[in-house]
Formats: structure tokens, sequence, C-alpha cells
């Protein structure tokens, strides 16, 4: 599993907020050709991350695993999720705020 961090570091106190975090997992393929379940978790901090409460899932498939950049495949699951293009307006579960 990848795990992907966004973490502020704070320039002023020397703080490191977690602000958000992705999971993507691989579910087969082949060698060179990798299939990808992907989600991110619900929340505005580590504790509420550990939770493991899916904001958003998708799927990533023929990803061409050996040829690009892992940054492509981070890309592609935030688009798989609705991350980019037309639906990046909020969207309902993105305001709800876990308990």
């Amino acid at each position: 599993m990848i795990v992907v961090r966004v973490e502020l570091h704070s320039a002023i106190t020397g703080r490191i907020t977690e602000l958000a975090r992705a999971h993507i997992c691989n579910i087969g393929g082949t060698a060179t050709k990798g299939n990808y379940s992907v989600s991110t978790l619900r929340g505005r901090d580590k504790e509420a991350f550990d939770r493991r409460v899916v904001q958003r899932s998708g799927e990533v498939r023929d990803y061409p695993r050996l040829s690009v950049h892992v940054w492509h495949l981070v890309a592609r699951a935030l688009i798989a999720m609705g991350y980019a293009g037309k639906a990046e307006q909020a969207q309902q579960s993105d305001l709800e705020r876990a308990g």
C-alpha cells in the first residue's frame, strides 16, 4: 500500500500538522500494468485519519507501473476520486466534519 500524506510544516511554530491522507492499494494487474483501489480518509488531523473512515474512493486501472513516476499514479488516483476537472466543486461529503 502507498500512503500519501499532506503535511503543513509551520515556519512560525515548527509544528507539523497532517492535513490529508490517501491510500493507494495494489489490487492486481500484470508486471507492467497495475490496478489499484484508491481512497482518501475523512478528517483534518492524524487522530481522525487513524480512524480510517473513507471520504472518497475509486480505482485506477492499467497504470503503467514501471514506465512513469509514482506522482502520475497519485494524480490518476485523485482524478478517479473526483478531485479534478468538473468535479472540483466541493461535494457534500467534503463538507461533513468527522465526529
